[in-house]
């Protein structure tokens, strides 16, 4: 009927005849989404901290690299991380139509199939590490590689629903990037690399942390055992000072040990401290009897945010402090 509709407006010289809903939804079908979509399966927020910090490792490791090697492991790094995170999606479909807060993803939305994310994060996921090892070499290649499966069966199938530790053991695979554009220039591991891993991964429950302070109800309702679920928010609260606390001597490592210079260690100890009062602010947010935000969250909310910039900021000043 409504081809009919459209023949008879043109051959009356109307308007030229656009797609019809039915059409588009058609074409959608065919194509498995639009291109946003297919990118929004990469995580691309999550992508742009682990690209910044392999960046990173590459620019500060000794020796130098074709700048279109670098580019391409630079790649390989993001290619990576989309596919995990691609990956991921497939797996937690179930529990992402629940939360609030993922149920618009391109696969529990149904604009994407869940066939079409493992694919697509397994077909990334082979051609990022083949890539990596053409481009650089086979121990990049191969951390790289270790990266991508501690994400998705450590982390995504193994912990994430049984424990409220899935942050702070999962969180490993986000700081492999630094050792890999490391060793990507070097082809060898050094403490510096190790180091910065260490940096990211005592980042990463704060960081997380805060944000499930914030999205707890969400997680309680999927199932998800993060730790203001389990423990409570007093608890988690704690948590994040805690781990803050231990973050800043890690952070300054580099620069106790020689590896980094003053420019560095100056900023690190400043941005450090700036997360502690972020952090404080978490413990020290007005609870009820239950331990329950009366400020809808909000210094965990800032926290959460400064987290992110925290881990902009240091690495920038590594990369700054190696070309002082």
């Amino acid at each position: 009927m409504s081809d009919t509709i459209l023949r008879a407006s043109a051959s009356l010289g109307g308007p030229a005849p656009v797609a019809t809903t039915e059409q588009a939804v058609l074409d959608q079908a065919i194509l498995g989404g639009t291109t946003v979509d297919w990118l929004a399966l990469l995580k691309p927020r999550v992508m742009s901290l682990v690209v910044y910090t392999g960046a990173a490792g590459l620019l500060v490791a000794p020796g130098t690299i074709n700048p279109i090697l670098a580019f391409t492991a630079i790649l390989c790094i993001a290619m990576g991380a989309g596919a995990a995170g691609s990956i991921n999606m497939w797996y937690d479909r179930d529990i992402d139509a629940i939360m609030r807060r993922t149920a618009k993803r391109p696969v529990p939305s149904g604009r994407i199939s869940p066939e079409g994310a493992l694919g697509f994060g397994v077909g990334l996921s082979v051609l990022s590490v083949l890539l990596m090892w053409l481009a650089t070499n086979l121990l990049a290649a191969a951390i790289l590689a270790i990266s991508i499966g501690f994400y998705v069966f450590v982390y995504t199938m193994w912990l994430k629903r049984r424990t409220p530790q899935n942050i702070v053991i999962g969180g490993a695979a986000g700081a492999f990037p630094p050792i890999i554009g490391w060793v990507a220039v070097t082809g060898h591991l050094a403490l510096l690399p190790i180091l910065l891993f260490a940096i990211v991964f005592i980042w990463t429950p704060p960081h997380f942390w805060s944000l499930s302070l914030f999205a707890s109800a969400d997680y309680e309702k999927a199932g998800v055992p993060m730790l203001p679920v389990v423990a409570g928010a007093r608890a988690t609260r704690l948590a994040v000072m805690r781990y803050t606390l231990w973050l800043v001597p890690v952070s300054l490592l580099p620069y106790v040990l020689h590896l980094a210079g003053p420019f560095y260690g100056a900023s690190a100890m400043i941005l450090g401290l700036t997360f502690i009062w972020y952090a404080s602010g978490v413990v020290r947010d007005k609870q009820d009897a239950t331990g329950v935000s009366q400020t809808r969250d909000a210094p965990a909310k800032a926290a959460f945010k400064y987290s992110i910039l925290y881990l902009f900021l240091i690495f920038g000043a590594l990369v700054v402090d190696h070309f002082l």
